[in-house]
């Protein structure tokens, strides 16, 4: 039996892709895993976000598979040139570099309009335009100054999330603004800028505890002391590997008590109410704990496996390689490395007609595409060899 194609909703769109680090290779990523044109800009040598280490060796094949590459030495003429003529083809321009730096280059939104009035240019930066917008900005930074670090850590000790939360959710909303883009170019013809950032990525998403200030009138605890929206909601030891558990309305509270046998507890008809068992949490939590510690992680997930309670045993990166449920839906698909050795990796996590977009991606060498994208712009043979030899781009042997 045939195997339905893999859905490629963007296929035909063309997108020039200017970036470094995660941010904007994260909304070329989106966009080419739903099955767009992506071309990696990238300097001459390779983007060194290829070359990081430490916590930074993750970047370039998570968030660079499916594209294709050319470097280009932009202080050239001739190198500019080239990046003109692959923007007076495209539909979507995705650049991450500093405040000003594309329109120094000639490259900027204003000079590529004009000669692209299609062109929807995303501009993924450390802010929005305002008091803050000519600062560097990192993830860190943006967590650091937006509240979220303040969140994560323990009082006094402010902590930033264990991924690039801020830099993949910012190029998630400049994918959404590139979407939109799109729509409104059907009825108008004409492209537009479209911005996000990593800032107000961050306000947006501790909106929610700016809300919670707003309705209480008691601004939001760091979550390790924070006065959870539920009594059970919180990681238990058991004999062996410790497991999270969250009884999230009073359905599940009887559920709960029935699975593991708590009569005494369901007895107390004061605290068939999610409230009312929030403000008991001391008198319930000691029984629950003294509880979970006499059984194994095994016997617990018996327990509420069917239930609608949720857990979740505490997992590692690693261990998603081999997650039984990643494995059997598709969701990681193979990634052949720049040293020929291959992994799996998540794919974007859409379904789409039922499939989801899972495809085998293997990482495009520095400058790989570079024979073949100048010759589809019109360039000979020779006039590629002699742009190789002047420095101006890079030709992969």
């Amino acid at each position: 039996m045939t195997q339905p194609k893999t859905p490629s909703p963007l296929a035909g769109l063309k997108v020039i892709e200017f970036t470094h680090m995660v941010m904007g290779p994260t909304v070329g990523a989106v966009l080419a895993s739903l099955g767009a044109e992506v071309t990696r800009v990238e300097p001459i040598g390779g983007d060194r976000t290829r070359r990081l280490r430490g916590s930074g060796a993750g970047y370039f094949p998570m968030y660079n598979r499916h594209k294709s590459s050319i470097c280009l030495d932009l202080k050239q003429d001739a190198g500019k040139n080239i990046a003109r003529k692959l923007i007076g083809e495209a539909d979507i321009l995705v650049e991450n570099y500093r405040p000003g730096a594309m329109d120094r280059l000639g490259l900027g939104y204003e000079d590529s309009s004009a000669t692209n009035e299609r062109l929807i240019y995303c501009s993924q930066k450390g802010f929005l335009p305002g008091p803050y917008e000519n600062r560097t900005a990192l993830d860190e930074v943006a967590q650091m100054m937006g509240g979220l670090a303040y969140m994560t850590g323990p009082p006094g000790q402010p902590l930033r999330a264990g991924a690039s939360v801020i830099d993949v959710a910012g190029g998630m909303f400049g994918v959404i603004g590139i979407l939109a883009a799109i729509e409104e170019r059907h009825r108008t013809g004409k492209g537009q800028k479209v911005q996000s950032s990593l800032f107000e990525t961050t306000a947006y998403l501790v909106g929610q505890h700016m809300a919670q200030l707003a309705v209480t009138g008691e601004p939001a605890q760091p979550m390790p002391v924070r006065v959870s929206a539920w009594a059970i909601y919180d990681v238990f030891e058991t004999k062996d590997e410790p497991l999270f558990l969250g009884v999230v309305s009073d359905p599940l509270w009887a559920k709960f008590c029935e699975a593991f046998g708590l009569d005494e507890l369901w007895a107390n008809e004061a605290l068939r109410e999610n409230n009312a068992r929030v403000a008991a949490r001391e008198q319930i939590m000691p029984q629950v704990r003294a509880l979970m510690g006499s059984m194994t992680r095994a016997e617990i997930i018996a327990k509420v496996e069917g239930t609608g309670i949720p857990f979740a045993p505490i997992g590692k990166p690693e261990d998603l390689f081999e997650d039984e449920h990643l494995t059997a839906s598709g969701a990681l698909e193979s990634v052949t490395l720049s040293d020929g050795s291959t992994t799996s990796l998540p794919t974007l996590p859409i379904e789409m007609g039922g499939q989801l977009l899972a495809r085998d991606a293997q990482l495009a060498e520095i400058g790989r595409d570079a024979q073949a994208i100048l010759a589809d712009l019109g360039y000979s043979a020779e006039a590629i060899a002699e742009l190789g030899a002047n420095g101006v781009t890079q030709i992969a042997q």
